[in-house]
């Protein structure tokens, strides 16, 4: 009986043995009631209830091991791998079960060496990825020393061109001010672009310590109301924490690029199964159609987050700002 055919089987036979007893019975010992069509009826419809109660009662103890089985694949597609099934030998889904608890333990496994293998790639690149660094160090100072203060010097000069010229024309005031305000928001954009290029090195310190530096740093340089969120009680790998600090410089340049946000949540969390990274902006959002216009960031932050096994999801409608959010599979060690 631990088969869920045969026992369909059994309550089938079941409910047609009881109703069939049930018919010949009343035929037996009240046929001289069922005289009339209203009699008739009765026990024909107490009979079909019977029937019926006890499809209902095997349905229903079919439909509770497939619910027990459906909840365990969705636990196990938003990344609790850890998930496994009670499997009774006296119960009709338990090859089923023992099947399933095979199938997430053999998954688990393999994700947890690609995430392994992948935290030792990042490691090596880490050398080749210093290189880099360091250029971009020199670069963002070049650009210290030149074009950022050519931009201030352009602004402080349109800033004062209105009084300069007060007196000759007032047609050149709107002009001013629109140069005004574009040598404003080039020195803006020009003040992420170092930021982006000097990034602050993980080496020495947890992901905590480097995000409580930068974080507060980048948000002040490029006008932003910053909120860092951190609940992380126990330390990450180093090849996890720099793949996530990375994203979150990706994901924080893609906010001042396009978002024209005032104010941003910075949230890593850890959920126990998985890391979970959010940035929240209230900026102007997009909709999906606009995603391709601006896809290399998001290309970059999913490849990242790919890497360690993850994903990543952006939820954004226009006028609403944007929230992004990285799920990181953890596994305990073995």
């Amino acid at each position: 009986m631990t088969n869920i055919k045969w026992k369909l089987l059994f309550y089938f036979g079941l409910s047609t043995l009881l109703v069939l007893v049930g018919f010949i019975a009343a035929i037996h010992y009240l046929i001289d009631w069922l005289q009339t069509p209203e009699l008739l009826l009765s026990v024909l419809a107490a009979l079909l209830l019977l029937g019926l109660a006890v499809g209902f009662f095997a349905a229903r103890k079919v439909q509770r091991g497939i619910d027990k089985l459906h909840l365990s694949m969705i636990e196990l597609a938003q990344g609790n791998w850890s998930n496994r099934l009670a499997a009774d030998p006296a119960d009709s889904f338990h090859q089923l079960y023992r099947d399933f608890n095979e199938m997430a333990y053999a998954v688990e496994n393999r994700l947890q060496l690609l995430q392994k293998s992948a935290e030792e790639r990042v490691l090596e690149t880490h050398s080749s990825e210093k290189a880099v660094t360091e250029e971009r160090k020199r670069l963002a100072r070049d650009l210290h020393d030149t074009v950022s203060q050519q931009l201030f010097a352009i602004h402080m000069s349109a800033a004062s061109l209105p009084k300069l010229i007060e007196l000759k024309s007032d047609a050149a005031a709107p002009i001013i001010e629109q140069l005004t305000q574009m040598s404003h928001h080039a020195q803006k954009q020009i003040r992420g672009l170092i930021a982006q290029l000097r990034p602050i090195e993980l080496e020495g310190v947890s992901l905590q310590e480097g995000l409580d530096r930068w974080f507060p740093d980048y948000c002040r340089q490029n006008v932003l109301q910053g909120r860092l969120e951190l609940r992380l009680p126990e330390p990450l790998s180093e090849a996890m924490e720099h793949q996530l600090f990375l994203i979150v410089q990706e994901g924080m340049a893609n906010v001042v690029k396009h978002a024209s946000a005032g104010s941003v949540v910075l949230s890593i969390m850890d959920a126990g199964h998985q890391v979970m990274l959010q940035i929240e902006d209230d900026g102007q959002g997009f909709s999906k159609i606009e995603v391709n216009t601006h896809s290399y960031g998001l290309t970059t932050m999913r490849e990242r987050a790919q890497k360690l096994g993850g994903q990543l999801e952006i939820a954004s409608k226009p006028g609403t700002g944007t929230t992004l959010k990285v799920k990181i599979p953890k596994f305990k060690e073995t």
